[in-house]
């Protein structure tokens, strides 16, 4: 939780930094980087678990995330994505493990021109719409539940982020949400 709470502190300073030092008369600067946000794929690395794609584990987990972003329309995407996140944990004497890969489509609103941003940045609100495919395995000999979460497998999230180019290929991310936080590489 200090980790996300950390992130969208750093996230509030970038686009508080980057209004204070607009003015009336702002244009634009280009330094050649696509103003295109689709085609781009996105690989991250993040906690979840506490809500949003999981919702019933008592604690972080450490997640993997991929998608690739579509131009839909004028400063909209949709990018399909699939997660993954796993871990090991005992049910009395036995002991599980537990593979969850929610899967899924964002749809991200990119808020550059509103912002007057420089176009090495990219700031959007977004949400998210999928499920999540859950396989558990015990060990051997265990007779008793093997459904231990009874969590609904659909779920929403709602999204919001920041993207620095470090060239016109490759950039920084960092990607808040109500499920899971991510911070990662994205690749044009």
């Amino acid at each position: 939780m200090k980790i996300t709470t950390f992130a969208f502190l750093f996230l509030l300073m970038i686009v508080g930094g980057s209004l204070s030092a607009q003015t009336v008369t702002y244009t634009r600067t280009t330094t050649n980087y696509s103003e295109s946000h689709g085609h781009t794929l996105n690989l991250g690395i993040g906690v979840g678990g506490y809500g949003g794609y999981y919702g019933y584990y008592g604690r972080s987990l450490p997640v993997f995330s991929i998608n690739y972003e579509f131009d839909v329309a004028n400063n909209f995407t949709l990018a399909p994505f699939a997660t993954f996140v796993t871990y090991h944990d005992y049910y009395g004497n036995y002991g599980y493990r537990e593979t969850i890969i929610p899967l899924g489509v964002k749809g991200s609103y990119y808020f550059d021109d509103i912002l007057g941003a420089s176009s090495a940045w990219d700031f959007y609100l977004a949400g998210s719409l999928g499920f999540s495919v859950v396989k558990t395995s015990w060990d051997d000999g265990y007779q008793g539940n093997n459904d231990l979460h009874t969590a609904d497998p659909l779920f929403l999230d709602l999204h919001v982020g920041a993207e620095y180019h470090l060239s016109n290929k490759v950039g920084l991310f960092l990607d808040l949400s109500t499920g899971v936080s991510t911070v990662g590489l994205s690749f044009r």
